[in-house]
């Protein structure tokens, strides 16, 4: 059996500009692009190129596939969209690998990292990342509602700026109130609060509020959530969105 490549890519926010050289070079290489159906449509077309695009609640399947290909002999690149090993295919790869055919462990294998959407938003608001901050993601398909709530409580007690990955989905509604609730419980109204909405893309939209006046009814799965933390600062400007940074000296 030849043994290909698999190279497990991340295609950043959503412009091509954000999308490495590195990581463009491996797309162009590729003869099988396998993903998520909106991140393989993501990825620019080259001739002759097979695309193996699947539901987003496959993933270990997914990757299974991709090193079955990889195995088989084939460049195979799969996708995720920001960075792969954020929430994303990189994990996944690693666990098929982990628990799946040991001759796996041989095959060329490599993780390119893109730019996240956390990296990305910030670096629209200014420095909001620029001390202590976490991340965690509000999905509760693979792990109990009760853990989250807990990281949540024990983040802002250790007061982290925080970042909300997959916070809200049709089959999720509720998830993004409850974790509202539960901070306003835990930290002060006037606390900094920030939905960065398909950034990167043609409908970007940027809200800073605060915790108090945030309305977690407009997030969505497109929507990356970051909550300030003490030392987090607005920079009002006129006529432009205020810049956010949190400051580098200790609290």
């Amino acid at each position: 059996m030849t043994s290909g490549r698999l190279f497990v890519i991340g295609l950043g926010p959503g412009d091509e500009r954000f999308l490495t050289s590195e990581a463009q070079e491996a797309l162009r290489a590729a003869q099988d692009i396998v993903g998520y159906a909106p991140y393989v449509a993501r990825v620019p077309v080259t001739p002759g190129q097979t695309r193996i695009a699947s539901d987003n609640r496959v993933e270990i399947a997914r990757a299974e596939e991709a090193l079955r290909l990889a195995a088989s002999g084939r460049n195979v690149a799969v996708v995720s969209g920001g960075d792969p090993g954020i929430f994303a295919m990189a994990a996944a790869v690693l666990e098929a690998i982990d628990t799946g055919d040991p001759a796996w462990r041989d095959l060329d294998i490599e993780v390119l990292p893109g730019i996240s959407a956390m990296q990305a938003a910030a670096a629209r608001l200014g420095a909001p990342l620029g001390h202590d901050f976490c991340v965690i993601s509000l999905s509760d398909n693979l792990k109990p509602w009760e853990t989250i709530a807990a990281r949540l409580e024990l983040a802002a007690r250790a007061d982290f700026v925080m970042a909300f990955y997959n916070p809200a989905s049709r089959a999720r509604p509720q998830r993004i109130h409850d974790a509202f609730a539960l901070l306003r419980r835990a930290l002060p109204e006037d606390r900094i609060v920030v939905f960065a909405k398909s950034v990167g893309r043609a409908e970007e939209d940027i809200v800073v509020t605060t915790l108090g006046r945030a309305d977690p009814s407009v997030v969505d799965m497109s929507t990356l959530v970051l909550i300030g933390a003490s030392g987090t600062k607005l920079i009002p400007r006129d006529n432009a969105r205020p810049f956010v940074y949190t400051s580098r000296k200790a609290l």
